[in-house]
């Protein structure tokens, strides 16, 4: 899509447990640098598109009007926040990007924001199952629940696969290490993700701790910018593909719950648009809210048969020198996981990679990444495709 809108620049907190006070605080510690990554002056943002999920993490609302409070000089500007579950990140990022390709503007600034550290842990188990059908899937007490009784459902069909979630969250943890942004900077090992103890104990039904992404605070930002002004941006990255897919939000309407048809819904979408395949890409930064999540989404988007995404990390294609490097970062289950900052970080991890700025991170020769992004079970799924422009 050569008039598609690019992504020019970009600001990422540290994930983990933030200093800052509250989501006004890190939104304020992201927008200005991302501004100043791109040459960008606050005066030409035509649109601010603002993602912060909330659902009880904090009494304050209007998350849209955030960013003008504490970036004054942006207090004029348009703004809008959305929220799409775990998707929140992406959802903003896309309206913005459909914002500038039909020509309403020039230049918008994306933010994604979370605030949970500060929160009991039954206000963050409650505002995340706002991201289930609670009608009827709040009877499992939590989010991981949900993904604990998905994990049995695979293991009752295709057989135990502890050790392929414990060689992912090993590979994810890896990968880790070489991300200063991440929350947990820790390399495990696969002997201690596949056992069951003290520091490592069970969470939801097979999920260990280790299986499940972490409670984090933080901030990330990205400057969209017209192709048509994109040439004096010092560095550009596009989007050759991209889909927003949807699955049905109670799983009991689902004919398989376990195919996760809405990501390969969108997986497909996009990569058409982008006339490419998945040989070609050099990364994938994917959404492992859930070990779990990762292995399904395998199946998904076809590096392995159903029941057989095990092959896909046993043979070492999805490891930091495999074929397809996926969660190169180390993913949510490293990084981090605040809910509205997840999208937009996800895209900056695949974009430092294509312009050569991800430092230890980096997969060499990196030229075309996907990303996957999810909210819910694969309620909301958004994947693109990029590229390097300039």
């Amino acid at each position: 899509m050569t008039d598609s809108p690019v992504m020019t620049g970009w600001a990422h907190s540290t994930f983990g447990k933030a200093a800052e006070p509250d989501v006004e605080s890190l939104l304020a510690g992201v927008t200005v640098r991302a501004l100043e990554h791109a040459e960008v002056e606050a005066a030409d943002v035509d649109g601010i598109f603002v993602g912060v999920f909330n659902s009880g993490f904090s009494q304050q609302g209007f998350d849209g009007g955030l960013v003008g409070v504490g970036q004054p000089s942006l207090g004029r500007t348009p703004s809008v926040h959305l929220e799409n579950a775990c998707a929140t990140g992406s959802a903003a990022l896309y309206a913005a990007l459909d914002f500038v390709q039909s020509g309403r503007g020039k230049v918008a600034l994306v933010a994604g924001a979370e605030k949970m550290t500060a929160s009991s842990p039954e206000v963050v188990n409650n505002a995340l199952l706002h991201a289930s059908y609670r009608a009827e899937e709040e009877e499992a007490g939590s989010f991981a629940a949900i993904f604990g009784q998905l994990t049995e459902q695979y293991f009752e069909r295709y057989g135990d696969h502890s050790d392929t979630l414990a060689r992912i969250a090993a590979k994810n943890h890896a990968n880790g290490i070489h991300n200063p942004f991440a929350h947990l900077r820790k390399d495990f090992g696969f002997e201690f993700c596949n056992t069951v103890s003290e520091k490592n104990p069970l969470v939801a039904g097979p999920l260990r701790r280790t299986d499940c992404s972490l409670v984090s605070d933080g901030a990330a930002a990205i400057v969209v910018t017209a192709a048509d002004i994109a040439g004096s941006a010092p560095r550009a990255v596009g989007f050759r593909g991209r889909a927003h897919a949807n699955d049905h939000l109670p799983l009991s309407k689902r004919a398989d719950v376990l195919e996760l048809a809405g990501a390969r819904d969108a997986f497909a979408r996009a990569m058409a648009e982008a006339g490419t395949t998945l040989e070609n890409l050099s990364l994938l930064e994917t959404h492992d809210c859930f070990t779990t999540a990762e292995l399904l989404e395998y199946e998904a988007f076809g590096l392995a048969e159903p029941g057989k995404g095990a092959t896909a990390i046993e043979n070492g294609r999805t490891a930091r020198d495999g074929d397809l490097p996926v969660n190169p970062s180390g993913g949510l289950k490293s990084k981090g996981h605040p809910i509205g900052a997840t999208g937009v970080s996800q895209h900056i991890m695949a974009a430092m990679q294509l312009v050569g700025e991800a430092g230890d991170m980096q997969v060499e020769g990196a030229y075309v990444a996907g990303v996957f992004n999810m909210g819910g079970v694969a309620v909301a799924n958004y994947f693109s495709v990029l590229e390097r422009i300039a």
